[in-house]
């Protein structure tokens, strides 16, 4: 595996890990990379960087991230994120990999991609559950100014330093593993 395909496996890691805290930002932090090609992405995912894709993605972008203020409808969303999230996350793998063959790309999409984005999306909808709870939903806003801010460093970080990236990405599993082993442990 040369070094090439290895910091293209970063860059998908670190875009799923994105998608895990709001599904569209990634994807159009990618369009828009590629639109000015500051990264390739595979022959058949060439339409991600085209002028109609950074427009709908633009447009998805700035509807999710206002969507998420309005009260209750940032749960709804949460709800529906999830799935989405895991096909977004295998989606961005598939599309930043490459020189691996089909079999190893879309395995490595749908459990490093897809896996990733499921885990950080699920502690994300657990974390807007407990402030729901908590603050009758007055704390949600925070947290989804936390989480669209993630998304966003995480996604540009993903593409100028997909090492980092990584990195990032593998410490945030790692406290969400912490977390939940901690609740696990705590239950009588």
């Amino acid at each position: 595996m040369d070094i090439e395909t290895l910091i293209s496996i970063f860059l998908g890691i670190g875009l799923a890990a994105s998608v895990g805290f709001r599904v569209f930002v990634p994807l159009f932090v990618l369009s828009l990379a590629s639109y000015f090609n500051v990264w390739e992405l595979n022959a058949s995912w060439q339409w991600v960087g085209s002028l109609a894709a950074v427009i709908t993605l633009g447009v998805a972008t700035i509807v999710e991230i206002f969507a998420y203020y309005i009260p209750f409808v940032d749960n709804v969303l949460d709800a529906i994120a999830i799935p989405l999230a895991t096909i977004a996350g295998t989606v961005v793998m598939v599309s930043t990999v490459a020189d691996l063959s089909p079999v190893i790309t879309w395995t490595l999409a749908i459990i490093a991609g897809g896996g990733t984005a499921t885990a950080i999306k699920s502690t994300a909808g657990s974390a807007r559950v407990t402030s729901s709870v908590s603050t009758a939903g007055f704390g949600n806003p925070v947290v989804s100014t936390v989480e669209t801010g993630s998304s966003i460093i995480m996604s540009v970080i993903s593409v100028f330093l997909p090492i980092l990236a990584f990195i990032f990405t593998i410490i945030v599993l790692y406290l969400i593993f912490k977390f939940y082993r901690k609740i696990k442990l705590s239950k009588p």
